[in-house]
């Protein structure tokens, strides 16, 4: 394999385009160095994300199901969303998230990994932790935009369900191999 330097483009401009609830799009120009002139790209400016892994003593992951605009589709996923500027810490986003989704909370947390989830043209990162000892606490508390039902299934049954196309967010997929590497 032969490996080329490849550098940071330089910045020639910038320029906001919108701004929305949970992102902010902006276009860039920036320099190629291989060919010394500017070429244009779009950046959706996201904030952090954060997802949890969330086991049972009985080793059941406790998952949500949700109706997804972008795919017009219901999905089944783990428990996940935006680390708020109130929540100071990706850990405390995904605490508050857990209870929120599934009305669960945990004994215990790990940190498992931190992927880039587009970095073509996003910039943020999703941090992925594991929670052991959820049981519930309470009610479900959704955002207006979701509508959640929360399952429980076994945790040898995850490689089953992504095989079968049953879970297909690559951020679920990406937290289930962070999760193998753990072992």
């Amino acid at each position: 394999m032969v490996k080329r330097g490849v550098g940071v483009w330089p910045l020639v401009s910038r320029e906001t385009l919108g701004t929305f609830k949970i992102f902010s799009v902006r276009r860039e120009s920036l320099l190629s160095p291989r060919t010394g002139r500017p070429h244009p790209f779009y950046v959706l400016e996201c904030p952090d994300w954060v997802n949890v892994i969330p086991l049972t003593d009985r080793n059941e992951v406790v998952l949500v199901r949700q109706f997804r605009a972008g795919t017009r589709a219901v999905t089944l996923e783990i428990p996940g969303g935006g680390v708020e500027a109130h929540d100071g810490s990706a850990l405390a986003a995904i605490r508050r998230e857990l209870r929120e989704e599934t009305g669960h909370a945990a004994r215990s947390w790990k940190r498992l990994g931190v992927v880039h989830p587009n970095p073509a043209f996003q910039t943020n990162r999703c941090t992925t932790y594991l929670a052991r000892g959820c049981r519930p606490v309470g009610d479900l508390k959704p955002d207006a935009g979701e509508d959640l039902a929360v399952e429980c299934v076994p945790l040898r049954s995850i490689p089953g369900l992504i095989r079968s196309r049953e879970i297909t967010h690559s951020l679920v997929i990406a937290a289930f191999h962070f999760l193998s590497l753990a072992r």
